[in-house]
């Protein structure tokens, strides 16, 4: 279509996405690939539907977490044990270009529904797996948790505070950057080596696998011959003046990422650091406790003052309704759901309407009775 307008058309329309998944990272995967254009159908158990939708607090009818991670998908009941309603899920999954699901390993084999089954029926299906240790080995069908898979993962223990225990992570980073982001990268790869091969494929999606690319730096210093990280005490993790995050005299916080030289030179005038204390290798600690001194002894608002305009990679750590007053962080107060468009390359001025609103009476569908292949005809 050279020439042709493509304004209106995103990336994975018509690609047909059958979503087994609850909670976070599959839900939050879907979500993704439908503000890409992808068609989602969200299958539920009957009853309550996926467990996300009873959280508090409600938007529409549903929770605002369910709201904000299910806008745009059609959801509908089936219960997977019954034969009956588990086969018009399985003719459903043939009809998909992408099947995604979260249940533990062998779980959705058992229910009938597993890879090679619904391979049978579809060969170039993309079928996508998420777990926290995958499909296979001595930890594959254990429960756990995002805190879990960082902790067995040795990602937990490399920050600590000042009596040696790990902090707990300020979101849940395995679901999202070890589950949700490899699952829609490998399912946007698989489908073009679909268009060049015509075979579809089976993506083992393990969060505890991927966190590794997390620890990448701490992976390469080991095989580098530098051992493993000290607690609390590498370059980012605590161990210099240079990046660390300090509390002010008003019981707030400056964010300090001074690491090259002209900003931890502008930054020690700004703060006015004795000479002394301008290289601190083999000085680390005592830096550290001059500058908190310093910060410590003025006010957020005077430190924000200071940095305004500055080059020196050092912030207030905002509140929420901070960073929204800014405009780094996009909370819409009218009838669109917060979070729309989550920049992962989807041209927001063409994402489908329908993406936009909450669930329930405002737009977004009821958890309705299992369709049968036509919900997928007329795309």
């Amino acid at each position: 279509m050279r020439g042709a307008d493509m304004s209106d058309v995103l990336p994975l329309s018509g690609v047909r996405v059958l979503d087994l998944s609850t909670l976070l990272p599959g839900p939050l995967a879907t979500l993704l690939l439908a503000e890409s254009g992808a068609d989602v159908v969200k299958i539920e158990r009957p009853g309550h539907g996926d467990e996300m939708r009873t959280y508090r607090p409600t938007l529409g009818e549903a929770s605002a977490n369910y709201a904000v991670l299910n806008r745009g998908k059609r959801a509908y009941a089936a219960d997977l044990k019954t034969p009956a309603e588990r086969d018009r899920v399985l003719t459903l999954a043939a009809e998909a270009d992408v099947v995604v699901e979260q249940f533990r390993p062998g779980v959705v084999d058992r229910l009938g529904l597993g890879y090679e089954q619904v391979r049978t029926v579809n060969p170039g299906v993309i079928y996508c797996s998420i777990t926290g240790y995958g499909q296979h080995g001595p930890h594959a069908n254990r429960a756990a948790h995002d805190l879990n898979y960082l902790a067995e993962t040795g990602l937990l223990g490399v920050v600590v505070d000042g009596a040696g225990r790990p902090p707990l992570p300020p979101t849940v980073l395995a679901d999202i950057a070890a589950g949700t982001y490899p699952a829609v990268m490998n399912i946007v790869l698989a489908l073009r080596q679909r268009d060049m091969t015509g075979e579809g494929c089976h993506l083992d999606i393990a969060m505890t696998r991927n966190l590794q690319l997390l620890a990448y730096g701490y992976f390469s210093t080991h095989q580098g011959g530098g051992g493993w990280p000290l607690p609390g005490g590498e370059l980012l993790t605590g161990g210099s003046p240079r990046y660390q995050v300090y509390a002010t005299s008003d019981g707030r916080h400056v964010a300090v990422a001074a690491l090259e030289e002209k900003f931890w030179a502008r930054l020690a005038q700004l703060l006015e650091l004795p000479e002394r204390y301008l290289d601190e290798r083999g000085q680390e600690s005592t830096v550290i406790a001059v500058i908190a001194d310093l910060i410590g002894a003025r006010t957020a608002e005077h430190w924000r003052k200071v940095f305004d305009g500055e080059d020196v990679c050092s912030v207030v750590v905002a509140t929420f309704d901070e960073a929204v007053a800014t405009g780094l962080v996009d909370l819409d107060s009218g009838d669109r759901l917060v979070g729309e468009g989550f920049d992962v390359g989807t041209l927001p001025s063409t994402v489908d309407p329908a993406l936009r609103r909450p669930p329930g009476r405002l737009g977004y569908p009821s958890l309705d009775p299992l369709p049968d292949r036509s919900v997928w005809l007329g795309r």
